[in-house]
């Protein structure tokens, strides 16, 4: 995978492919939040719930914590 810039909703859709993009959203942000140590990462990294996209660092973070897609 790249790691590059991907929007919440284009992350999440790599994700889960076969979900709509409002659903595969959801499902992303419910299983960043339920890995706490990759929330932190994120949260230190300057990530806040009103974030629309993942710089390239938050994106390696993911990609740690919840295996590529």
């Amino acid at each position: 995978m790249t790691i590059k810039p991907y929007t919440k909703q284009e992350l999440a859709l790599l994700y889960f492919p076969d979900s709509s993009p409002v659903v595969a959203s959801a499902h992303l942000m419910r299983w960043i939040m339920r890995c706490k140590p990759l929330l932190q990462q994120l949260t230190q990294s300057g990530y806040t719930k009103h974030t629309r996209e993942f710089n390239p660092l938050q994106v390696s973070y993911i990609f740690f914590h919840l295996g590529e897609p």
